[in-house]
C-alpha cells in the first residue's frame, strides 16, 4: 500500500513539474542577493561576516522594503548565470549599466557612479591610456565591463575571478595591467599600503552602477527604485557612502 501511494505522489510531482527543491524564491518577506563577498569595498568579507559598500545599500533597501535580504555567495562570472537560474532575485555587485545588460535584465536606477582607471606595477613605462594596452596583457574578470574595455583597447585578456586575482598576477608579472573602478583601487591602496601598483591612466568613461533582476521582474525593480530615492532623500545612501568613501560616490 505504501509503495502504491509513494509511486501516485511521484507520478504527480512527474505531471505537474514540481520539485523537493525548487530554486526559486516563494518567500514574499525575503528578498535573495546575489554578491561576491570578495570585492573589496563594495561586498566582502570581514570577521566572518559579509560587509561592504553594496551590502550595507541592498541591507538598507530590504528595510524600505520590509524584507530579510539573504545573500548567496557567488564567483562574478557566474553570477549572472545565477541569476536567470532564479538562485536570487537580485545582483548586488556594482553591475556596471551598459546596453547590452539594459536589453537583457531589469536594472535599478544607480547607485554608485566612478570612473575607469588602468593599474599597472608602480616601475613600469610605457602604458599612460587605453592605446598603450594593444597587444598587451590584462587580467580581468572575464564577463566584467571592465574586460571588455580592455579587450576593446586590444589587450589580451587572462580570466580571473576577480580584483585581487588580477592584482596578484599584476604584481607578479604575468600580466602587464589591469583595468578597474577607481573606487576598488583607492580602497585596495588605502587596506592594503600596497605601494607597488599605480594607476597608469584613465579609461575616459565614467561608468554608473545599479541593481540588477530578471527582465521579467520589472516590479521588483520599481520596488528598488522608490527604496533608493526614499534613501537619498533621507541621508543615508550618502551616509553610508561616505563610510566607505570619504565622499558620496552616489551622485
Amino acid at each position: 500500500m505504501h509503495r502504491k501511494l509513494f509511486a501516485a505522489v511521484l507520478a504527480v510531482v512527474a505531471a505537474t513539474g514540481l520539485t523537493a527543491c525548487g530554486n526559486g524564491n516563494d518567500d514574499p518577506t525575503v528578498l535573495k542577493v546575489g554578491t561576491e563577498g570578495t570585492y573589496s569595498p563594495f561586498s566582502y568579507e570581514q570577521n566572518g561576516s559579509l560587509t561592504g559598500y553594496d551590502v550595507d545599500v541592498i541591507k538598507a533597501i530590504g528595510e524600505k522594503l520590509g524584507k530579510k535580504v539573504e545573500f548567496v555567495q557567488t564567483p562574478w562570472d557566474a553570477i549572472f548565470a545565477g541569476l536567470e537560474a532564479k538562485r536570487f532575485d537580485l545582483v548586488a555587485n556594482q553591475v556596471t549599466v551598459n546596453p547590452e545588460r539594459q536589453g537583457k535584465y531589469s536594472l535599478s536606477q544607480p547607485y554608485t557612479v566612478s570612473e575607469g582607471v588602468i593599474i599597472t606595477k608602480t616601475d613600469a613605462k610605457g602604458i599612460d591610456d587605453l592605446a598603450d594596452l594593444s597587444g598587451k596583457t590584462c587580467a580581468q574578470s572575464t564577463t566584467s565591463n571592465w574586460s571588455k574595455v580592455a579587450g576593446s583597447a586590444g589587450c589580451n585578456v587572462e580570466g580571473v575571478p576577480g580584483f585581487v586575482e588580477a592584482i596578484t598576477l599584476l604584481k607578479q608579472g604575468r600580466v602587464e595591467a589591469t583595468v578597474n573602478d577607481s573606487l576598488a583601487f583607492a580602497e585596495y591602496t588605502k587596506t592594503k599600503n600596497d605601494s607597488s601598483v599605480k594607476v597608469a591612466g584613465k579609461t575616459g568613461e565614467t561608468s554608473q552602477q545599479a541593481f540588477a533582476a530578471r527582465k521579467d521582474d520589472q516590479d521588483l525593480i520599481n520596488q528598488v527604485d522608490t527604496a533608493l530615492a526614499e534613501l537619498r532623500a533621507d541621508g543615508t545612501l550618502a551616509k553610508i557612502s561616505e563610510k566607505y568613501f570619504g565622499t558620496d560616490v552616489s551622485k
